[in-house]
């Protein structure tokens, strides 16, 4: 018996220039007096987290800072941050929310410490099969708010948390409706300063979410489940697919002016917009592919050290998600060609062609115009690599799962090695 039921959520929004100086407000409708701020070093020197926190000062709420959150967090960061959390409560003063100011990976930590500072147990116990236990939080979670400062992850939308395990080398996550923000505010005014590299990465990570959910299996093509059975993933559905289909019509008029001219203030808010709406989109209906590759691309790697980004080795999450994306289409064309082709029309209305190729290369051109870069070889990787890779992806199978067509390892393989070089 085939499914007849999708699922659709999603945070309370306020989008738009300015938007983040009424945090404060909106954290005092929740009867908030004592508030964690979880941001990162290099977004607490801009001003953003300082001037918000004062913001929030003024409605009588006190805010506690970690601005150690990690690009690209690890396990041992994750686990700093909520021992700086449980450090700051064991004064007998508990927070009553969290707020997280950064890019996914500050309000990927912040929805962690939110998790274990509510829940018992360890972070293992959390993290998705087979890497961790895949435990259900039982208690309630503080009211979250995500500011994002970066045009991309979407993080300010979903029940994802992105990890590194560091002795397992490996990427995984933690997966549950409740780790979703209460609150999502946009400003895209904080995301002005953000790298032409950061920009080009992030914004490949929008493209992919709505590409991916919009080629995700359908809905109604997965075995019937009962209600307990249920997962934020549920497959490409109607609801899903209009956030998809707007987000990729707003990069196709944005991304390319946002990484080349930083300060156009309307490609940035265009570019905002995008990254909501493939989060609204992706969060409900999931990624497949490209995001399962990813992992073990970002989680293996070696001495790749990318502009704009902290001077450590570092495969940000978007660049690692568009590396394989063209071939991953390629091989998911088959499943469902309208909606490939379509796809390939809303970001490149000239695009020619009927075939995989469309799709394919209009994600290539894109790919090369905003600077990533032209392939696994570039940022460390050969042949020699695609078995460790494979066994890296094939461990997603709560993102393989969403694939419109179930990949097996062999061709997982041949979207390894056909992404080594794209031109």
């Amino acid at each position: 018996m085939k499914e007849s039921v999708f699922t659709y959520a999603a945070p309370a929004l306020k989008f738009g220039p300015g938007a983040s100086a009424e945090v404060g407000h909106d954290l005092a409708s929740y009867g908030v007096r004592r508030v964690l701020l979880v941001t990162d070093a290099g977004v607490m020197a801009t001003g953003h987290p300082t001037r918000i926190a004062e913001q929030v000062w003024q409605h009588g709420i006190e805010t506690v800072i970690f601005d150690r959150a990690r690009v690209e967090p690890t396990d041992e960061s994750l686990e700093e941050a909520v021992a700086f959390a449980r450090d700051a409560e064991s004064t007998g003063r508990r927070l009553d929310a969290v707020v997280a100011i950064g890019g996914g990976s500050s309000i990927d930590t912040a929805k962690a410490v939110n998790l274990l500072l509510t829940n018992p147990g360890e972070l293992m116990d959390y993290i998705n099969a087979p890497v961790g236990k895949a435990r259900a939080p039982q208690l309630p979670l503080l009211p979250l708010v995500a500011i994002p400062t970066t045009t991309g992850t979407g993080s300010e939308s979903t029940t994802i948390c992105v990890l590194d395990v560091l002795a397992l080398k490996v990427k995984t996550g933690i997966s549950h409706p409740a780790l979703r923000p209460r609150l999502a505010i946009v400003d895209p005014t904080l995301t002005i300063t953000q790298p032409a590299m950061v920009t080009a990465a992030a914004g490949m990570d929008i493209l992919c979410h709505a590409l991916e959910s919009y080629t995700a299996r359908w809905y109604a093509d997965f075995e019937a489940k009962q209600p307990e059975q249920r997962v934020p993933y549920c497959g490409a559905n109607p609801i899903a697919d209009l956030w998809a289909e707007k987000a990729m019509g707003l990069l196709a008029g944005s991304f390319r002016k946002a990484v080349k001219r930083g300060k156009d203030r309307a490609a940035r808010e265009q570019m905002a917009m995008a990254a909501t709406f493939a989060g609204l989109g992706f969060g409900n209906a999931g990624v497949h592919i490209p995001h399962a590759n990813a992992y073990p691309i970002a989680g293996r790697v070696r001495d790749y050290r990318p502009k704009g980004y902290p001077d450590e080795p570092i495969v940000p999450h978007g660049m690692a998600v568009a590396l394989t994306a063209p071939a991953a289409f390629r091989f998911t064309f088959d499943a469902a060609p309208e909606r490939h082709l379509r796809a390939a029309r809303i970001l490149d209305p000239d695009a020619q062609g009927e075939g995989p190729e469309l799709l394919a290369g209009v994600v290539t051109a894109l790919m090369r115009d905003v600077g990533i870069p032209n392939g696994l070889a570039e940022v460390g990787y050969s042949t020699a690599d695609v078995d460790d890779l494979v066994a890296g992806a094939t461990q997603q199978q709560r993102l393989l799962a969403t694939a419109p067509k179930t990949p097996t390892e062999e061709d997982l393989a041949q979207v390894f090695v056909a992404s080594m070089e794209h031109w």
